[in-house]
């Protein structure tokens, strides 16, 4: 699935990236906790959270994050958006929660990551 999808899908406003919708997503992965980023997501993810702090897209880089998706209505300060562009990560934010977002993203196909002792 496309960034560009998920933007329509979700009725989501793109914050940096506009360049970048058409980069393919194959997951999502929806959690505040960035420990548990760092310990499952795998590359082409799009990171459902809504903490909106600078650490999610250092967490995002360094997990090959694609894209970072703020629910909640949640903007990130300038800061955050800057970092994510040095990094190359697109940024979006929904009105939806992240349970519903993931509900809406899991019926137009895109699935999630599982924890392999689960």
């Amino acid at each position: 699935m496309k960034i560009r999808e998920i933007r329509d899908v979700l009725n989501a406003d793109v914050l940096w990236g506009e360049d970048l919708l058409d980069r393919e997503v194959s997951y999502a992965f929806g959690s505040d906790l960035m420990s548990d980023v760092l310990a499952f997501v795998k590359t082409g993810t799009i990171l459902l959270t809504g903490l909106v702090n600078s650490q999610v897209v250092r967490t995002a880089e360094m997990a090959d994050v694609t894209a970072i998706l703020f629910v909640r209505g949640k903007v990130p300060d300038e800061e955050v958006i800057q970092l994510a562009k040095e990094n190359s990560i697109a940024i979006l934010t929904t009105k939806y929660t992240l349970f519903t977002t993931s509900g809406i993203l899991y019926n137009y196909g895109l699935r999630g990551i599982e924890a392999d002792n689960i």
